[in-house]
């Protein structure tokens, strides 16, 4: 929504057996911005190829990616299964990193582009019960770095977004215990848990003109829960 408001054209991609993206859409087109809904899981590496094909044909150039889905399986380390960890491996890491290819791949062509992803505080911070994916997030942080060097001579920005405790569908059930709640907000400086509008801002400068001097940077939006 926010990208759209600031006025570019976007295609909202979601799993098929999700509508999420559709109604994303509708919403953007109530507000009098531009947007198509697209399906595909993106852990399938055979369909970023269509994902990418989707922008070009509908709105004929390629300028951002942000590389925002996650998975996250709650385990202990003892208990942790290849299963878990293929699935998000696959989702987290793997999946960013062969669109952001298929992306800048055409970006390089035009000179011009901007990637972001969305990662965590935990790539920095280890979660209990969460050792795979923080792992992951982990990774992001290097992939971003890594990413934003090689892409830097094609003039294409690679930066990321770290939440910290956001009020999200994949913390929203631990969030719903009022002990783990306040047990967190005492974490936090700022004294309460954060919103996705509380990360809108700072993706949006990272994916603007304002930011073409940054790249390979994270920048942490946490309520100051890392400064402790």
């Amino acid at each position: 929504m926010a990208i759209a408001q600031e006025g570019a054209s976007v295609v909202v991609n979601d799993r098929p057996d999700n509508d999420s993206a559709q109604m994303t859409v509708n919403e953007i087109a109530a507000n009098g911005g531009a947007g198509i809904a697209h399906s595909c899981d993106i852990g399938d590496l055979s369909s970023h190829e269509r994902l990418i094909d989707a922008a070009l044909e509908t709105f004929g150039r390629l300028d951002i990616l942000v590389n925002n889905a996650g998975i996250q399986i709650r385990e202990p380390f003892l208990n942790a299964t290849v299963d878990s960890w293929s699935a998000m491996l696959a989702i987290n890491l793997q999946a960013p990193y062969f669109l952001s290819q298929s992306a800048a791949r055409y970006m390089s062509k035009q000179k011009r582009g901007k990637i972001l992803n969305m990662s965590s505080i935990h790539d920095c911070v280890a979660l209990r019960n969460s050792s795979i994916y923080s792992i992951t997030k982990g990774g992001v942080r290097m992939l971003t770095r890594a990413l934003a060097f090689e892409l830097a001579e094609h003039n294409i920005n690679v930066n990321a977004v770290a939440p910290g405790a956001i009020h999200t569908n994949i913390n929203r059930s631990a969030l719903a215990d009022p002990t783990h709640l306040q047990r967190t907000i005492n974490k936090i400086p700022l004294g309460r848990i954060g919103k996705t509008d509380d990360v809108v801002g700072t993706a949006v400068f990272l994916i603007s003109p304002e930011s073409d001097y940054v790249t390979g940077t994270t920048l942490y939006v946490d309520g100051g829960i890392l400064l402790q």
